[in-house]
């Protein structure tokens, strides 16, 4: 479910509070203060951009990356989302 290319998109927004949330079975990328609004209500928040680039440096190489992306969708699988 959870892509490298999920990870690049959140590591290249522009909002320095990007958080990728999962909802009705999609990841999105968005802005935290998009979480209180009516299309994002009850989001699964995953991860934030912030925490991401805590996790792996602002410029990861494709193997952290994807490693990293696998730990997330693990993380989702183990939640039965």
């Amino acid at each position: 479910m959870i892509t490298a290319e999920d990870l690049q998109r959140l590591l290249a927004a522009e909002q320095k509070n990007a958080t990728m949330v999962l909802i009705e079975g999609r990841i999105d990328v968005i802005g935290a203060g998009q979480l209180a609004s009516p299309e994002y209500r009850g989001a699964l928040e995953v991860i934030s951009r912030e925490d991401l680039a805590n996790r792996i440096g602002e410029a990861p190489s494709e193997h952290d990356v994807a490693e990293q992306a696998g730990v997330l969708d693990a993380a989702i699988s183990d939640l039965g989302a």
